[in-house]
């Protein structure tokens, strides 16, 4: 049978879900038997529970329907084969052979083996890494490095940067790293007060090689690191690249080595690449790294089941296609009871809203449905003080997507009393699941809960780096399901270029739009000509 790609509403399972029965009123139907046994198993530890969401079993097989019609797990495997899934940009889509010999003889159209590069380039980092901490990389002037200051932007900068902090938790912390993503000069200089010129390595981390933000963060830091020491240093002797193999920045004479990402990973999807691999094992070793991998593995192998009452990623995806084009829900709420977890649903914005946030189908034609819904959160318990108000009595139903632990990452010391706490937070999760789902009639309008707030979870027993791991390749393919549900091209993202281009203009002294020319003006520009 070839392979099919055609708009969503063209589908009879869709067709049928429009149709379907009278929604269940959830405060009846969640009980103890639906909220334990409605699981489904997503690698890595972590199990997906759906119980709270506002399906019945007769939509559950129209979403199956609707999935087998659309071909998404057909659609997976091919393109983890290396057929062309990008067609905005003409590209494989290979983010899943960094974690796993998913097809270790996938190979592009010239023979290349795609797999056994992605290896190769993690053997060199873990070399690079092992010689950094027995002092055998030093600076020009003979000191070892001591830290290192990842640049880069969007998903050279959100995914890395979540891991890293989400791994504080459970993990030794062997070589401090930081980050630096805003061309804004303060974010360099708060960096700069925690750090030493002469002992700092510099990851500069832009597959172009082009990125301008990210290049004028690293001159910025560049300038600091030769005043402190000497105008004649040589500080390409601090900075590492990750870049592609056709960047500029390959032969550069500003860069002492070159690590590869290939061009077949979109940045978002590339925190398992080069692009996270350097940072996060000198920051806790290569052995913590390759624990993710391994997560990320074990949930790309769930996502390859047809049936969606065995396959987690799939379940979620569908389920988000349902709340947005059936329902009509607008948005999704990502809430992670992990402090850990601060800066994941940052990340999960940009993955989600990048990709999805699309309004014409894979050949260019307009899609008549909502695509990718807005993507936001915070941990719990901090967003019950702040914007759960609106998630229990607002005029709009948004679902949430908890994240939760069984076990804090690592076992609190008896005079910290700091299992108490946990106990505490775990308390507030179960809570509001139930909250959120069965609400509460008052006399009181103001005190009154509608409730049918529909909810899932994914649950581990602890945040380490394996689960971690699963985590972030859950929503990369729930994300993915989307993408190839909607019909849409979930892996280029040109929405980000014209703001570039326009940018571009203003610092060149081009710009021929006049009320551009103003805008500039008013923040205090004038077209000096001043990129470079």
């Amino acid at each position: 049978m070839p392979m099919r790609w055609n708009n969503m509403d063209k589908a009879r399972a869709y067709r049928r879900l429009r149709r379907s029965e009278k929604l269940p009123n959830l405060a009846e139907v969640l009980n103890a038997e639906r909220m334990e046994s409605w699981v489904i198993p997503g690698g890595g530890g972590l199990d997906y529970y759906y119980g709270a969401s506002l399906l019945t079993p007769e939509i559950i097989d129209n979403l199956q329907a609707l999935a087998n019609e659309q071909q998404l797990v057909r659609k997976y495997l091919a393109m983890v084969k290396g057929e062309k899934f990008n067609t905005g940009e003409n590209r494989r889509v290979l983010h899943h052979l960094t974690r796993g010999n998913v097809n270790g003889r996938a190979r592009d159209e010239n023979g290349f083996n795609i797999g056994k590069f992605y290896r190769d380039e993690y053997h060199r980092i873990s070399q690079f890494v092992k010689q950094v901490y027995r002092s055998k990389v030093q600076t020009s002037w003979g000191l070892p490095f001591d830290n290192a200051v990842q640049i880069g932007i969007g998903g050279s900068d959100l995914g890395p940067r979540a891991l890293a902090l989400a791994l504080q938790g459970s993990c030794e912390q062997k070589f401090p790293c930081h980050f630096v993503s805003n061309v804004d000069p303060h974010d360099v200089l708060q960096v700069r007060q925690q750090i030493d010129p002469s002992r700092t390595l510099v990851i500069l981390v832009t597959k172009s090689g082009t990125t301008q933000e990210t290049l004028a963060n690293h001159r910025l830091l560049n300038r600091w690191i030769k005043h402190h020491l000497s105008p004649d240093a040589d500080v390409s002797y601090h900075t590492v690249a990750i870049t592609s193999q056709t960047s500029p920045l390959v032969n550069s004479k500003d860069v002492r080595i070159p690590f590869y990402i290939d061009d077949n990973i979109g940045g978002r999807f590339s925190s398992t690449s080069a692009v996270g691999a350097l940072v996060l094992s000198l920051a806790y070793g290569p052995q913590v790294f390759e624990e993710i991998l391994a997560g990320a593995h074990e949930a790309d192998m769930a996502a390859r089941e047809k049936d969606i009452r065995k396959n987690a990623a799939l379940m979620d995806a569908m389920i988000g296609v349902y709340n947005r084009n059936i329902l009509g829900m607008p948005a999704t709420a990502i809430l992670p009871y992990a402090q850990s977890l601060a800066r994941f649903p940052a990340h999960l914005q940009q993955l989600d809203m990048e990709s999805n946030g699309k309004s014409v189908n894979r050949f260019g034609e307009p899609v008549n449905y909502p695509t990718g819904p807005i993507i936001f959160g915070e941990p719990g318990t901090n967003g019950q003080h702040s914007f759960y108000q609106l998630l229990h009595q607002g005029t709009d139903i948004i679902p949430l997507q908890f994240i939760g632990f069984r076990q804090p990452p690592r076992e609190f010391e008896p005079e910290a009393d700091g299992m108490e706490n946990y106990i505490k937070l775990n308390a507030n999760l179960a809570a509001q699941i139930i909250a959120f789902a069965k609400g509460r009639k008052h006399e009181n309008a103001n005190k009154n809960f509608n409730g049918g707030r529909p909810s899932t979870i994914l649950v581990g027993d602890k945040l380490t780096p394996r689960a971690l791991g699963a985590l972030l390749a859950h929503y990369e393919n729930k994300i993915m399901f989307q993408g190839f549900c909607w019909n849409i091209n979930s892996f280029d993202q040109e929405g980000v270029q014209l703001g570039k281009i326009l940018t571009d203009s203003v610092l060149a002294g081009t710009a021929e739009d006049e009320t551009l020319k103003t805008c500039a003006k008013i923040l205090g520009i004038d077209q000096l000509g001043t990129s470079g």
